[in-house]
């Protein structure tokens, strides 16, 4: 799709857009995470059952990043959003019966309405954030991410224990409703240079389209790189998005509506400072640079939350709770950024599916690995331990990165 031209100002309504399906994605796919022990306890689910939900979920993102691009060129990348919000409040409403084979579908739906986020996000930002600001406007959008966590961690388990499961959901997919409904206005200008030519179900399942976002990454050894990068620090945040409720319940003694105010903390001091880190790396010059800081601090955060007990006060478990939301859970705008700036200019929503297809591996071989470790040993510190090791191989992948 060709760059837009406009007013100076033509990029807000874009952002603002992207920045709206972008949360209420990220809402969609902390339902279950947020609400994983009341399953347990409701209805006989495992302590790790979530880590293998969360598997699936990421299971069913890579699908679509696999085979979607003929759908974002003949819809267009706002359209494809919305279809993935739809699919998305189909797999809440599955989960009105819980089941764990519901909740398996309702996973993988969800997941797969997430796919589209990364090369649809990207094609419209691509087209129309100002190159002066990339890191930044990348940034502001991927806080969507943080912001749709802090939404579910607040509502979800206060609307729980008042109204119910019912009630729950109905709030859920009316969300959802809400931001298909609002980001419409902007459909015609973001999708006008849609392809409209018919595809047929083939054409998604080709060769050719089947490794074009790994091709386009094979192509360039920066893109492999980073897409290493991402894979690494996609194992510290799948696992604390995963288990930091369960882990504050199960081992640290915390109510559920308590433990989910602390991961709501996360994701509170998560929109800040991916803003924040976006804003340093364009004032610096070098996302690489601020991507290594935050690589090392991740690990660390890790490191500590390995080592808590109950006996830890709640305002510390507070405080490190808002550190990771910058250290473990702020990098993605800076690495979708630095993507970006470093694919070729034609093929930068294929190079950021195949980024993504990377860190979703790491999203759900993070939180896999962790559960099938708690299972096996029954340490939550010794899994966390682990994450923080393969959150700080980043660090080597990006010394290599020019």
């Amino acid at each position: 799709m060709t760059p837009a031209r406009g007013s100076s100002r033509s990029w807000v309504g874009p952002l603002l857009a992207t920045l709206a399906l972008q949360a209420t994605a990220a809402f969609l796919g902390r339902v279950i995470p947020t609400l994983a022990p009341a399953f347990s306890r409701e209805f006989g689910w495992s302590e790790t059952a979530v880590g293998y939900l969360a598997g699936l979920g990421t299971a069913g993102s890579i699908v679509f990043l696999v085979v979607g691009h003929p759908l974002i060129r003949r819809v267009g990348p706002i359209r494809v959003l919305q279809y993935g919000l739809a699919l998305g409040a189909i797999g809440a409403i599955l989960l009105a019966w819980p089941t764990v084979a519901l909740a398996a579908v309702a996973s993988f739906l969800i997941g797969l309405g997430y796919g589209p986020s990364a090369p649809a996000g990207s094609d419209i930002l691509q087209r129309y954030a100002p190159a002066r600001h990339r890191n930044l406007v990348f940034s502001i959008k991927q806080a969507g991410v943080p912001a749709g966590g802090v939404l579910a961690g607040i509502s979800l388990p206060r609307l729980l224990e008042i109204g119910g499961w019912n009630a729950t959901l109905a709030f859920t997919v009316s969300v959802v409703l809400l931001t298909i409904v609002t980001v419409q206005p902007l459909r015609h200008r973001t999708d006008a240079d849609r392809d409209n030519r018919r595809i047929t179900p083939g054409a998604f399942f080709t060769y050719g389209n089947l490794m074009m976002p790994l091709s386009v990454l094979q192509a360039t050894p920066e893109l492999k790189r980073l897409g290493f990068v991402g894979a690494c620090l996609a194992v510290g945040q799948g696992c604390w998005i995963s288990f930091l409720v369960t882990y504050l319940v199960v081992q640290l003694d915390m109510s559920l509506a308590s433990a989910g105010v602390v991961f709501a903390v996360m994701q509170v001091t998560g929109v800040p400072g991916r803003v924040g880190l976006g804003f340093l790396a364009d004032r610096l010059g070098s996302g690489r640079g601020v991507l290594i800081g935050v690589a090392i601090a991740s690990a660390a955060t890790s490191t500590l939350l390995a080592v808590t007990s109950p006996s830890w006060p709640t305002w510390s478990l507070v405080l490190l709770s808002g550190a990771a939301g910058i250290s473990v859970s702020s990098w993605n705008g800076l690495q979708v950024a630095e993507i970006a700036r470093h694919a070729p200019a034609h093929r930068i929503s294929e190079a950021a599916s195949g980024a993504t297809l990377l860190i979703f591996a790491g999203y759900v071989l993070g939180p896999s690995a962790f559960a099938a470790l708690v299972a096996l040993t029954g340490r939550f510190d010794l899994a966390f331990l682990v994450a923080g090791v393969a959150t700080l191989l980043a660090v080597a992948g990006l010394l290599k990165v020019r």
